[in-house]
């Protein structure tokens, strides 16, 4: 998904760039926020290992009970 949003503010900043105008704070926007998104994806990947290791090491305690 992240890679449609830059794709398309990609396109939507060329196509400006093409009729010569300056490309809008929208445009800016939206891909900062696809940036922001993908460190976010990001760190809720690393959270989500981090949630597995832990219930991986629960479950290998509780088998050695």
């Amino acid at each position: 998904m992240k890679k449609f949003a830059v794709a398309c503010a990609a396109a939507a900043l060329m196509s400006l760039a093409a009729c010569g105008e300056k490309p809008a704070a929208e445009a800016n926007n939206a891909s900062n926020e696809a940036v922001v998104n993908a460190v976010e994806n990001q760190a809720n990947a690393i959270d989500n290992a981090a949630n597995a290791t832990n219930a991986a090491t629960n479950a290998t305690v509780n088998a050695a009970k």
